[in-house]
């Protein structure tokens, strides 16, 4: 430390008292969050107790049960600026159903909290679910192992997951919960790899050595491995070779093509249709084929009327 003066952990973090206070603040801050209909009963039955702690700090509080909303502001018994902020922590904590007692340890300075949303990251709705609930493990069991790693308290509640403690373990926490929805690692590879940094963080030996060789390497299996894309071979031309030339393209250099007479007789009413295959081009030609048909039907109607007529007709008669 420094000469003279008493040695201190300048990583620690120093409660601010009245006397140390220069006042009450010039401006007041307010923050309000709205909270789920059913959430209502639990906060109306601890805002006794959330009113007890906010008064405490100098930090009024507000419950409205008519638009669903909860507001903290200062006041001029507040003496910790930053204590507004950690009272909306606390009512953003009991919005995403914490219970009581661990929302309002927000209030120590020494304990933060943070809200990771987990919704934006994965868009399927099935696999969501299931990393969610690799999250959580078969009966809790991966959360709790995640809370004795990072003395973190967690909470899995909707699209969110809500953590408070220290913050060296919010970060951890954190990490481990964007691998898990994003399927980089899984959550008992990060426990594990926690556990060893423990470990070895208790042997002063290793304090100025890597630890790379202690921790295990863990190799993603998740998902099908991409193929290379197959490249163009060294000795392989850089344009394909010029198709053979077919007969009608023999036929067009030569002329032959347009002087050939069509050979397929035009189609009578009582002819039948070929039957033309499923293609674009062959429903073309039935189409044609059967206008043409229609055409000769009506042509021989038409002369069959005028032949009836013909027959029908009697000359008038002359003196």
């Amino acid at each position: 430390g420094i000469p003279g003066k008493p040695s201190r952990d300048v990583w620690s973090v120093l409660p601010i008292t009245k006397e140390e206070s220069s006042g009450p603040p010039l401006e007041e801050s307010s923050f309000s969050t709205l909270f789920p209909a059913y959430r209502e009963d639990y906060i109306r039955s601890v805002w006794p107790e959330v009113t007890k702690a906010f008064k405490a700090i100098g930090i009024a509080c507000e419950l409205n049960l008519i638009d669903g909303s909860m507001t903290v502001k200062t006041t001029r018994k507040t003496f910790d600026p930053y204590a507004v902020l950690n009272a909306r922590d606390v009512i953003r904590l009991l919005a995403r159903s914490l219970p009581a007692p661990q929302a309002l340890r927000v209030i120590d300075d020494d304990v933060f909290c943070d809200i990771i949303k987990i919704k934006n990251m994965v868009r399927n709705q099935e696999r969501y679910v299931k990393r969610r609930e690799r999250l959580v493990g078969p009966g809790g069991q991966t959360l709790k192992a995640l809370e004795l790693i990072t003395d973190c308290y967690i909470h899995v509640q909707g699209n969110t997951v809500s953590a408070i403690g220290p913050f060296r373990g919010l970060k951890l926490v954190r990490k481990v919960v964007e691998d898990c929805m994003r399927n980089k690692m899984h959550p008992v590879f990060h426990v594990k790899e926690a556990m060893l940094k423990r470990e070895l963080a208790g042997r002063p030996e290793l304090a100025n050595e890597p630890w790379d060789r202690f921790l295990p390497q863990f190799a993603k299996t998740a998902g099908k491995s991409k193929k290379p894309a197959a490249g163009r071979k060294k000795d392989a031309p850089l344009f394909p070779e010029r198709p053979a030339p077919s007969k009608v393209d023999r036929a067009l250099e030569t002329g032959e093509y347009f002087m050939r007479k069509p050979t397929a007789a035009p189609i009578g009413a009582d002819d039948v249709i070929p039957n033309f295959s499923s293609s674009a081009k062959g429903r073309e030609q039935y189409r044609e084929a059967k206008r043409a048909q229609v055409k000769a039907q009506r042509g021989q109607e038409r002369q069959t009327r005028k032949a009836d007529r013909e027959a029908a007709f009697v000359a008038p008669a002359t003196d």
